[in-house]
């Protein structure tokens, strides 16, 4: 994460927005009234992504069971109904 204020934000917006959106770089930026957080769309859509999924209740102990399932006990995908 790259720490900055607002003054140096300003001075240098291009290279750090660039920063972001390239290298999924965060910027912090303080300022007087408090800090703010700039990250790359990539970034702020795979974290919304990850909230909902965490959201679900018991989805991780069932991927987690699900992983311990042998392959040839699993159907064939072309068989699952969507």
């Amino acid at each position: 994460m790259t720490n900055t204020n607002i003054t140096n934000f300003r001075k240098n917006i291009y290279k750090l927005l660039e920063s972001a959106v390239e290298y999924n770089e965060t910027i912090n930026v303080s300022t007087k009234k408090g800090n703010a957080v700039i990250m790359s769309e990539e970034d702020y859509n795979n974290l919304i992504e990850t909230l909902y999924i965490s959201s679900i209740p018991n989805l991780k102990e069932d991927i987690t069971e699900g992983l311990k399932e042998d392959i040839k006990e699993c159907i064939d995908e072309k068989e699952v109904k969507w």
